[in-house]
């Protein structure tokens, strides 16, 4: 039914974002996509060796690390299986996603931020959502080929409902901060097809250690933006000005919005490698 009062649906374009605009620790992504697009692909030899297809996988860590990017792939590269996703309050419907997701399967059923579900709720007590989001993960039969795919920033406020109720995620994958590897594959990776060297990039990625994509994505648009302001070309010398400004501490709640810390100032050196704790923000998606 579509009309006053049903739910509605939109039907979304296919995402399509290649693996290497991922950027993620060494062999993450592998066991992400062995899990959710290989049993797919093998659906034949596990049901003969009497195997469930079913499954249930958890993205868990900081925001914009990379997991609704991870989801975007994997939608990208599942050509004719059913995806169906559901963020923010249509997560109350996932009863009649999950039973559209069984009549279309093969299908991935996404649901984004489910620690807000995990931290709704009403006059019978805390977490209705999330117990209806984990009845509807073990509601399907074993031999149903659909993956439930979550996310969360907040995993605390799921672990313990998941381990009282084994089995409905057999899967969980952290995605987390970069390391200095993956810092400095990010900035190269975001800089691309700017005119700056590579001892530049590195240099602004060891300084914005444990900085998330999103600060590394937003950096390169200043960089981009104060060059065309200027009405001059994109310099090393520009990009270290950039990122004083931003690791400013008057910038210090905008750098925190996307992913940086909070209460240091980039002139003045010292970096704790560690995130504020505490700041609850969600930053640009990355």
């Amino acid at each position: 039914m579509y009309g006053s009062g049903a739910p509605g649906a939109n039907f979304l374009p296919r995402p399509e974002v290649p693996a290497d605009a991922l950027i993620l620790p060494e062999g993450v992504l592998e066991r992400i996509t062995r899990h959710v697009v290989g049993i797919g692909e093998h659906r034949a030899e596990l049901q003969d060796a009497g195997r469930h297809l079913k499954r249930g996988v958890l993205l868990y860590g900081p925001p914009g690390t990379g997991k609704t990017l991870t989801v975007r792939h994997l939608l990208g590269r599942t050509a004719g299986v059913t995806g169906v996703l559901l963020t923010g309050p249509a997560v109350a419907h996932i009863s009649a996603a999950t039973e559209l997701a069984r009549v279309l399967q093969p299908s991935i059923v996404v649901l984004e931020d489910v620690d807000l579900v995990a931290m709704e709720r009403d006059m019978y007590g805390p977490q209705p959502l999330l117990f209806a989001v984990l009845d509807a993960l073990d509601g399907l039969d074993g031999d149903a080929d659909v993956t439930f795919l979550l996310t969360t920033n907040r995993v605390e406020l799921l672990e313990r409902a998941l381990v009282e109720r084994p089995g409905r995620v057999d899967l969980a994958v952290e995605i987390p901060l970069p390391d200095p590897v993956v810092q400095r594959r990010l900035f190269a990776h975001y800089g691309e097809g700017l005119a700056l060297s590579p001892a530049a990039l590195d240099a602004a990625a060891d300084r914005s250690a444990g900085a998330t994509a999103s600060f590394a994505k937003e950096l390169m648009r200043r960089v981009v933006l104060g060059a065309a302001e200027a009405a001059a070309p994109v310099t090393d010398e520009l990009l270290t000005a950039t990122l004083d400004d931003l690791l400013s501490t008057r910038d210090d709640l905008t750098r925190a919005l996307l992913g940086g810390r909070r209460g240091e100032s980039g002139t003045e050196g010292g970096h704790d490698g560690g995130m504020p704790g505490g700041f609850a923000a969600h930053p640009g998606r990355y």
